[in-house]
């Protein structure tokens, strides 16, 4: 099977962009893991694609594949790109968009200077709901893993995010800590950690270790996830400046039960075709 692709990144976020409207697609596993690595095939952090929408209410669905060949519910970084791949191949004509994903439905925006802004709903704080077990609802959790207690956060961006705040990001246990915390039995499906170091009120650096991938260039809803437990733990305001090592995310959330908005760069690299 030839499918045409577009490469896209987010802040060093990379992504191969498939379209499933214009051209009849099988993905396999298999066949995701073979586009997503980086020697045998395109290589991406995750591949997204383009669907038809299920009802009326949306412009489009947006399904999101880890590079281990997991479909997960949500992608901020790749969401952006969404919105710039469906523009450039003429699948749309508008600026304002309503994609369907698996936690639910976005709303992006194209600006001018390859910015997009996403709405990306309210955070699920309930522990029931991200999920992640624990008796109550809490800003903080107590964690063990490798024989140490950790102070985290937990919050759910549509896709499970545990936050731990550091002193120096440079020196975060990321590599170790991260697949530890990442698959640990009271996450039941998983999760995604976040390495948080708060500068101001208004900036901080932030290093993703994300599920099914590892270490990446940015998470978009890791962002988002690490302000709003920065933002309930009273360490930053409202707008937020979020650097991670691919560069800078604005997050803005005013509080619970309140939408964060999340605003950055998508970036077209090349198009082209592979035989899967």
């Amino acid at each position: 099977m030839r499918v045409k692709f577009s490469k896209m990144h987010g802040l060093g976020n990379d992504f191969v962009m498939l379209d499933g409207i214009s051209q009849r697609l099988k993905l396999s596993p298999d066949k995701i893991r073979r586009i997503a690595d980086r020697r045998l095939g395109i290589g991406c952090d995750q591949v997204l694609l383009a669907e038809p929408p299920r009802g009326p209410e949306a412009d489009f669905r947006y399904r999101i594949f880890n590079a281990d060949g997991g479909e997960v519910e949500n992608c901020g970084n790749g969401a952006r790109c969404f919105a710039r791949f469906v523009r450039e191949r003429r699948l749309t004509g508008k600026k304002r968009l309503k994609v369907e994903t698996a936690a639910g439905m976005l709303h992006l925006r194209v600006l001018d200077n390859d910015q997009v802004s996403v709405d990306m709903g309210a955070p699920v704080l309930e522990p029931e709901k991200i999920p992640f077990n624990a008796d109550r609802r809490a800003d903080s959790y107590l964690l063990e893993a490798s024989d140490e207690t950790f102070t985290i956060g937990a919050v759910s961006m549509g896709n499970p995010h545990a936050i731990l705040l550091v002193d120096d990001i440079h020196s975060a246990p990321v590599e170790t800590l991260g697949p530890l915390i990442e698959a640990h039995p009271r996450f039941p499906q998983k999760v995604n950690v976040g390495f948080l170091q708060v500068e101001s009120r208004s900036q901080a650096q932030l290093r993703v270790f994300e599920r099914g991938v590892g270490e990446t260039h940015a998470c978009g809803t890791g962002a988002c996830a690490a302000m709003v437990y920065a933002h309930l733990r009273d360490l930053v305001d409202e707008q937020v400046e979020i650097r991670l090592p691919g560069g800078s995310l604005t997050i803005h959330w005013s509080g619970p039960n309140q939408p964060v908005t999340m605003t950055g760069p998508a970036t077209t690299v090349f198009h082209g075709q592979i035989i899967v």
